[in-house]
């Protein structure tokens, strides 16, 4: 039985490139929404920045897909994100998956 995958990928960037960050990241998951139909794509940050730094949280769900975010959706997602921050010079983004519980 699959389990609905979902992501969180976290990195760092410069307090002074939040503002494009933010426009550059909402236009990729934009783009990915209207690629990936029912995909739901979310941006948060840290509220206080640390050493100059903001750290940064991207989430993917896919809730009506029984597998969720799979594997070749997590390597589209990370492609189109390579080529939308490259030029903001952020920190390496890590993944992070996790499933939901059955609570």
């Amino acid at each position: 039985m699959a389990v609905a995958r979902e992501l969180f990928i976290y990195y760092r960037a410069k307090t002074a490139d939040a503002t494009a960050l933010q426009s550059e990241v909402m236009a990729h998951q934009t783009r990915l929404r209207n690629r990936f139909p029912g995909l739901q794509a979310r941006l948060l940050r840290r509220p206080e920045p640390a050493d100059g730094w903001h750290t940064w949280m991207e989430t993917y769900a896919l809730p009506g897909h029984p597998d969720g975010v799979t594997e070749a959706l997590e390597q589209s997602i990370e492609q189109s994100a390579a080529e939308a921050l490259a030029p903001l010079g952020c920190t390496a983004r890590h993944v992070e998956v996790f499933v939901p519980c059955a609570c």
